[in-house]
């Protein structure tokens, strides 16, 4: 798998679909998962509609770059950010959100991709916005999915699903890849597949067990801050995609993203949770084509 150079220190692994000539997509994981988690035949089925598609890893994460020299202990950021000692949590976290833009930015650059279609999820969904909104002369259009605002009024997971982020797995292999079955609790309710689960663990354990770097992207989400004001002002076209079954990011969230970008549009997919079960593919391709058109 190729890797790249996007920034002095920084390089991000990554892999395309389709002909590059195609109009192209970029796709933005979110917290502390792999560029697996677009899962491959998701990737070539956008591909085979006309699209030059490119998952990548996000920093600390999969083959990119790990920042093992800024170690991040979890329960003592959210202790601190539970205290209120936003400096003292700020100068424990190495990077924020606009940083991991800039890397999937990079990431264009160096394929000789001027602009592109912005697709993020979840976290990948606030770095989609942060992209869009730092630099949205390069920014074709936005696709926001399962994500929010960085506003804590809106989005918030329900206990039981909180509970189980930030519970850490087991570092064995079968403990880890059991422990996976736990995210039924935000899949969807009438597609959530436990097999699908576990494989797509088993997969990302054995490319790369690297959970340290899950504090410091964690830090990074939760210090960015609210871009309400910004989005406020996005003159990126916008759609915005969530499952009314989430309960890791309420739906709450993707209604706040689109009432806030002028324009935006809203497809809200019932029956779809914190994923995106192969059931509603077709309904999630053929909006992300359209919008891309």
């Amino acid at each position: 798998m190729p890797i790249v150079e996007v920034s002095p220190g920084v390089s991000l692994a990554y892999e395309s679909f389709g002909d590059p000539g195609d109009p192209p997509v970029l796709l933005v994981m979110g917290f502390g998962a792999q560029l697996l988690a677009w899962h491959e035949d998701f990737c070539r089925a956008l591909a085979d509609r006309g699209r030059y598609v490119i998952r990548y890893d996000n920093r600390d994460c999969g083959l990119s770059t790990k920042f093992d020299s800024h170690p991040v202990d979890m329960g003592n950021l959210m202790a601190t950010v539970s205290s209120g000692d936003i400096p003292a949590a700020h100068a424990m976290v190495p990077y924020r959100l606009l940083d991991m833009a800039d890397d999937g930015l990079g990431l264009l650059t160096a394929l000789g991709v001027e602009r592109a279609h912005v697709v993020g999820s979840s976290m990948g969904g606030m770095i989609a916005q942060t992209m869009a909104l730092s630099s949205p002369e390069r920014v074709l259009t936005l696709t926001s999915m399962m994500s929010s605002t960085g506003e804590r009024e809106y989005g918030q997971p329900s206990p039981e699903a909180q509970a189980v982020l930030f519970s850490p797995r087991p570092a064995h292999r079968e403990g880890y890849v059991a422990a996976a079955e736990k995210e039924l609790v935000w899949a969807s309710k009438r597609y959530g597949d436990a097999a699908a689960l576990r494989e797509l663990a088993e997969a990302q354990y054995d490319r790369s067990y690297y959970p340290a770097g899950i504090a410091r992207q964690l830090g990074a989400m939760i210090l960015s801050g609210s871009r309400a004001d910004q989005l406020r002002e996005l003159r990126v076209p916008t759609l915005v995609i969530h499952g009314l079954d989430d309960t890791l990011i309420d739906p709450s969230g993707g209604r706040r993203t689109a009432d806030l970008v002028p324009g935006a549009e809203l497809l809200l997919i019932p029956g779809m949770g914190h994923d995106r079960p192969r059931e509603l593919w077709p309904e999630i391709i053929d909006a992300l084509v359209a919008h891309t058109g």
